[in-house]
């Protein structure tokens, strides 16, 4: 019995009953002199498996047989997956009041906290993470650790924010001076910095 092509197995049963081989195969389309369509699928499925979502446009780049046009094309649909496809449960932080919903668990907190909220382009939630702990001042928050995983999850914008264990929300000359420095840095690296946020037991402050 002849084998069903991807293209054929998936207009039968659909997309579920493919291999992941199989996807990657019908992406890639025809191979090319360098490499066949399965030994280009095969290379960026090991690629997947170490990388998972972080997986770049550099990466698909120095696999053999696949140019700029179809790594670009992979890329763009990875993304759409990412932005669309992802469970729909990823809140979308649209207000300071949203973003706070996700930071409550810092307000009691006995030492300070830096976390940083990373979105994507349709501001939804990708991650939540604390960065620091311990006094906070503009030599310990450094934008190379802030926006570390903000590059690792291809965010398109970031809130950061910190508790004050002593309750009071008015923000410090070295918050405000931080925020500006990470504002800087977010311009230079294409992510926005969005506020900074002071959270306290009993209420928050945005520094825009």
């Amino acid at each position: 019995m002849k084998k069903m092509m991807p293209r054929e197995k998936l207009a039968k049963y659909g997309a579920s009953n493919l291999t992941d081989l199989e996807l990657l195969q019908l992406l890639i389309g025809s191979g090319n002199k360098q490499a066949s369509a399965q030994d280009v699928a095969k290379q960026i499925l090991k690629v997947l498996k170490d990388k998972g979502s972080s997986i770049s446009y550099e990466d698909l780049m120095s696999i053999k047989g696949l140019g700029v046009a179809k790594t670009s094309e992979i890329i763009a649909l990875f993304e759409l997956g990412r932005r669309y496809l992802m469970p729909a449960d990823r809140p979308v932080i649209s207000s300071t009041e949203s973003a706070v919903e996700q930071l409550k668990y810092i307000r009691d907190k006995k030492q300070e906290c830096f976390v940083v909220l990373t979105l994507d382009g349709a501001n939804r939630l990708i991650s939540n993470t604390i960065v620091f702990q311990g006094t906070l001042n503009q030599s310990l928050v450094h934008p190379r650790e802030v926006f570390a995983k903000a590059i690792e999850d291809r965010a398109a914008c970031i809130i950061v924010a910190h508790n004050h264990p002593s309750g009071n929300t008015e923000p410090s000359e070295e918050d405000y001076a931080i925020t500006e420095k990470l504002k800087e840095a977010g311009e230079l690296l294409g992510i926005q910095v969005l506020e900074h946020i002071v959270i306290t037991k009993n209420g928050q402050r945005s520094i825009q």
